[in-house]
């Protein structure tokens, strides 16, 4: 149990407004409003003076180890280090592989997921890569799943992608019938994370799935859904049907066809529930840019500060932040089944919180209790991170 720590006089969103709160915790939340006396004056005291404080963000798709390689071994995207999370407020992430799995290796990530929860945030991976049959620790899915703590799905799988290994529907049926069975016997969720690219089939594969087999579509969640107008609409489809699926959020080494604020919009309009919807960074994820024929014609990173600049743009755009919060805080969360320890600040969860300057600026992060930002800069670097970076 670390120290005991009051923060005082916060403006609760959790992620819903809940006005004026104190909260008392260590590494994980005591008490949310109010606190009795004997704990108060045994507690570090932070006076918020009515900041908003919100929960720590849930990023759950990143390549910590790097991506990339699209365009040779120049290509690889560097590795990410602590501060480059914790900075902006993510707390909480999910690593994977992408087209690259033979210099990047499942045996890299977990120990990379390893060392940034001993460093002080919580890290995950998903097993597979964008090739199918996926690579993995231990011989299969199901067993990765049972066998590694931090492996709570299977993923990125590419679909419609020229970078995919063109996947069957037997073989997508088989991993996903793996990962259904694998997260059953280890009490996990055994989502299925697929990377969608601009191809014509688009979500085609997944409907079928869902059709033509008994895995549920809980099981699925495509991302990059917002990449093109045509795309969009079949996740609009498929929100209709149940499913989740998430966004990855813009930056200015990627955009999409069409502003993101409305995409966001299109959703609304077409009633998609806001509660199947996430929104991720791909940090460290490469972004290439192909022209019609499959040649390389541009080359761009994902950054982990895309994902509160996303909720800061949408907020800028009028909607409010306890709209916006789900996105990034209990909807990721719940999607990945760890919404009894994340997503939200409540008794018993893991004491990860964000104290915000009034233009929604990043001023404090907490996380498992630890303060990892004040004033907006690191007060924790990773063992290799230098001072300046």
């Amino acid at each position: 149990m670390g120290k005991l720590q009051l923060i005082r006089n916060a403006r609760l969103f959790s992620p819903q407004d809940q006005g004026l709160q104190d909260l008392l915790f260590s590494d994980k939340f005591l008490a949310v409003g109010s606190v009795p006396q004997l704990l108060q004056e045994m507690a570090e005291e932070y006076d918020a003076q009515g900041a908003m404080v919100i929960p720590g963000l849930v990023d759950l798709h990143v390549h910590p180890i790097g991506g990339g390689g699209e365009a040779g071994p120049t290509s690889r995207v560097p590795e990410l280090f602590l501060s480059d999370f914790a900075t902006c407020g993510i707390t909480t992430l999910v690593g994977c592989l992408g087209t690259d799995d033979v210099t990047r290796s499942l045996e890299g990530l977990l120990a990379k997921v390893r060392a940034l929860t001993q460093e002080g945030i919580t890290a995950y991976m998903y097993t597979g890569s964008y090739q199918l049959p996926p690579v993995t620790l231990t011989g299969s899915v199901r067993r990765d799943l049972f066998l590694i703590p931090e492996v709570l799905g299977v993923g990125e799988i590419a679909i419609s992608d020229h970078r995919s290994s063109q996947p069957t529907f037997e073989e997508l049926a088989r991993i996903a019938a793996e990962a259904r069975v694998g997260g059953m016997l280890a009490g996990k969720k055994g989502l299925v994370h697929l990377h969608v690219g601009v191809g014509s089939n688009g979500l085609l594969p997944l409907f079928r799935l869902v059709k033509d087999t008994e895995i549920p579509i809980s099981q699925f969640h495509p991302t990059h859904v917002g990449r093109t107008a045509d795309l969009l609409e079949q996740a609009v489809q498929w929100a209709n049907q149940g499913g989740t699926f998430d966004l990855t959020a813009p930056s200015p080494t990627l955009s999409w066809d069409r502003p993101f604020p409305e995409i966001v919009r299109r959703l609304e309009r077409a009633g998609v529930p806001w509660n199947k919807v996430t929104l991720s960074s791909d940090g460290g994820g490469s972004m290439p840019k192909f022209d019609g024929t499959g040649n390389l014609v541009g080359f761009a990173t994902g950054r982990p500060a895309s994902l509160w600049e996303a909720v800061r743009t949408l907020v800028k755009d009028g909607y409010p932040l306890e709209h916006v919060l789900p996105l990034v805080t209990e909807n990721p969360a719940r999607v990945l089944g760890i919404d009894g320890r994340k997503g939200s600040i409540e008794g018993g969860k893991d004491a990860d919180l964000l104290v915000l300057g009034e233009d929604l600026s990043i001023e404090r992060v907490y996380a498992k209790g630890r303060l990892l930002v004040e004033g907006g800069k690191p007060t924790v670097l990773g063992r290799f991170e230098k001072s300046d970076q």
